[in-house]
């Protein structure tokens, strides 16, 4: 498999592949949001479509980056999402990097969202659609996120050998500035134990796709090593 890595900006067009990483915190956000009992993720353009989505839509739930904020139900915090039960129900998240990188590749033909939780998950899909060539978008710091691209070239060295080592990725992560900001409560909505949960390595065991539902970009898991979506 030849991997490429890019930043959002640096994307001149859909690629056929894309996994979009963001590990601190949207998409191990959404691997707990998952995991919480959510059946979708409708990643909004913006808050104000977060917020319309909601309004439409009573029984969804919306969440967004920073604080709380009147409308939304969570904020862009695995911690603070552990005690949330989402049961069924579909999610609205919207984040600064994240879905923003998703958005920007939703004409390729196969979409993945990722982080260290679901790593295994997404290298195994990738192996599983015996893809060529894939485009890993760093969405951080306008592609210069050490955590992402760890993360990034991680998958990538994973879907191609089954024996590589997480761990100078995890430790590359670990000491990214991402990770220095959540620690000194810098970001606002965190919580202490934020990046020890986005360095939990393969705790999920799906990856996440991403596919344009009646004009929304919507993931879903899809369980490891699933050859079709």
């Amino acid at each position: 498999m030849d991997a490429r890595f890019s930043g959002i900006a640096e994307l001149a067009e859909a690629p056929s592949v894309a996994v979009v990483v963001d590990v601190m915190r949207a998409f191990t956000v959404a691997a707990w949001a998952f995991a919480q009992g959510a059946e979708k993720i409708v990643l909004a353009e913006s808050l104000d479509e977060a917020l319309a989505l909601k309004s439409r839509h009573p029984d969804w739930a919306a969440l967004k980056d920073g604080p709380p904020a009147p409308g939304f139900d969570a904020v862009n915090s695995p911690a603070l999402l552990r005690s949330v039960g989402f049961g069924g129900r579909t999610v609205v998240q919207k984040t600064t990097a994240g879905t923003v990188g998703a958005l920007a590749v939703k004409e390729a033909s196969l979409v993945l969202c990722a982080s260290f939780v679901v790593a295994e998950a997404t290298a195994r899909l990738l192996q599983a659609r015996a893809c060529d060539s894939v485009t890993f978008v760093v969405t951080g710091e306008d592609g210069q996120a050490d955590e992402d691209l760890a993360c990034a070239e991680y998958i990538a060295r994973r879907a191609n050998d089954a024996g590589a080592d997480a761990a100078p990725f995890l430790r590359r992560a670990a000491e990214s500035r991402a990770a220095a900001e959540l620690a000194e409560g810098v970001r606002e909505g965190a919580h202490p134990d934020d990046v020890a949960l986005c360095l939990e390595l393969d705790r999920f065991p799906f990856a996440m796709v991403a596919t344009v539902e009646d004009s929304l970009m919507v993931l879903r898991p899809s369980p490891a090593g699933a050859a079709s979506i």
